[in-house]
């Protein structure tokens, strides 16, 4: 893999690609040593196409806009450069003075708070510099004394944060460099007016940057209130899930989705695949019934909605990585942020109704290199919803009957006539089976891939890649 840097039209802020130079190593960026040595530590050595492209522009004090698919390495994209630029103000004091906030990062959810909380403590131990995380639905106190002591860089969910700015805990008057985080999820939650709030207590005078896995029409006219003249990075086509995730789509009548999902999760046993998925529903109460109900299946399941604490929450994704939960049912509140290293696999229940959010929700699989599948049940009612996320994704999605055995009501035909000439029966769906390529492509495939394994150094089994960083770790 070649990672290229694209050359920057100042006038416009457009991107375009450069030649390809040599391949890319973290050393190449300049970090400061200390930055350096901790993501060596990690293993990690050739980073991400979107940390590739954008960490030179953030360096350079650029305002800018990311766009890269889920699980591609975007937060690291902004801890690295941000820790480089503040890591000036470094104090050993331990007076709160000599540690005011530098960098404000804002998420729309509690969990990608914490993720990018770790990401920042992960790769500025060995520096002076302070990070920390505020979020609802937690005792603020442990929060206040934090903030008290001082911090550069704060994480946190806008809400709680106005808490703080209120309590007058939190200074934001020295704030040099301001991170909206999944932006569109934000304005999607109805955080603008808090946005607003915040951004008017920050300095006229700071480094903006916007990273989200989509740009909607809504985020192009935000960068243009609070962007100046920026970059733009997209290291993919817009609103399209990764290569690594292969999609399909079931026909299945709504009252038979608990059924087909649990048939779905025998056949991967069978095949000698994980049984470990995450299951998206649209509501609270759909997700706390679906997921006692697979128990009473059978299957490990766990729930994790916006009716439950920060420390249910927390216990049941600890739970779900540990692998004492097989199915973590989930409402979107997990389909931003949530990385799970080589998730397997992540079954849509129902489709979101807006149609970024499938996007989102499939990006929780295919992470960092690794390979996934993401199965859709859609009931006939839910044509619309399907139309839409295939005009977002400007393709159609393959529809493939049930496993054999399998309830469904609802056939391929009931869609789409045009796909009705699916088999009847099929023993053996790709995604219980991946990624074993037909016979008459293995041998070209397989040439393809040898030549791509000698530019990054990495073996032909699964890369070991990390949930924080995003790059590739060396063998």
């Amino acid at each position: 893999m070649t990672n290229t840097v694209p050359e920057i039209n100042s006038s416009t802020g457009a991107t375009e690609s450069s030649a390809p130079p040599a391949t890319i190593t973290f050393a190449d960026f300049g970090l400061d040593p200390k930055i350096q040595k901790a993501v060596s530590e990690q293993g990690y050595t050739i980073p991400t196409p979107i940390q590739a492209q954008a960490i030179p522009h953030v360096l350079a004090g650029s305002d800018l806009m990311g766009a890269a698919q889920t699980g591609t390495g975007k937060t690291a994209a902004f801890v690295l450069p941000i820790i480089q630029k503040i890591l000036r103000h470094a104090s050993s004091s331990a007076s709160p003075a000599r540690h005011p906030i530098r960098a404000l990062v804002l998420t729309p959810t509690r969990e990608l708070a914490v993720q990018v909380s770790e990401n920042a403590a992960s790769y500025s131990k060995h520096t002076d510099l302070r990070a920390a995380v505020v979020y609802g639905g937690v005792d603020m106190k442990e929060q206040v004394a934090t903030l008290r002591n001082g911090v550069e860089i704060l994480i946190a969910t806008p809400g709680r944060l106005l808490d703080h700015i209120g309590s007058k805990v939190a200074n934001l008057s020295q704030v040099e460099i301001l991170v909206l985080d999944e932006a569109d999820r934000m304005l999607d939650m109805g955080f603008l007016p808090d946005l607003q709030r915040i951004i008017d207590l920050i300095p006229a005078q700071r480094q903006t940057l916007l990273f989200s896995a989509t740009f909607s029409p809504e985020i192009k006219k935000l960068a243009q209130s609070y962007l100046r003249t920026p970059v733009t990075v997209e290291v993919a086509r817009q609103n399209a899930a990764a290569d690594t995730v292969k999609q399909v789509v079931h026909m299945v009548a709504s009252a038979d989705k608990q059924r087909a999902i649990v048939k779905v999760l025998e056949a991967r046993t069978r095949q000698g695949l994980s049984r470990q998925c995450i299951i998206f529903t649209n509501s609270r109460l759909g997700c706390a019934k679906l997921s006692r109900a697979l128990e009473r299946d059978g299957i490990k399941a766990g729930a994790i909605h916006g009716d439950k604490s920060q420390g249910e929450r927390t216990l049941t994704l600890d739970a779900f990585k540990s692998g004492a939960i097989e199915a973590l049912v989930a409402t979107d509140v997990a389909a931003r942020g949530l990385d799970i290293p080589s998730m397997p696999c992540v079954i849509n229940h129902e489709l979101p109704y807006n149609a970024e959010d499938f996007i989102h929700r499939i990006g929780r699989t295919g992470r960092a290199g690794s390979k996934g599948d993401a199965i859709a049940l859609v009931d006939a009612s839910e044509k619309r919803l399907l139309d839409d996320i295939e005009k977002l994704m400007k393709r159609k999605l393959d529809v493939q009957p049930l496993p054999e055995g399998s309830p469904s009501h609802s056939t391929p035909s009931s869609r789409n006539s045009s796909r009705s000439d699916a088999p009847a029966k099929m023993s053996d769906p790709f995604f219980y089976k991946p990624y074993e390529p037909s016979a008459a492509s293995q041998s070209s495939s397989s040439a393809a891939t040898n030549s791509e394994e000698k530019k990054v150094g990495i073996t032909p089994a699964r890369p070991a890649v990390g949930a924080l960083l995003g790059g590739f770790k060396k063998k």
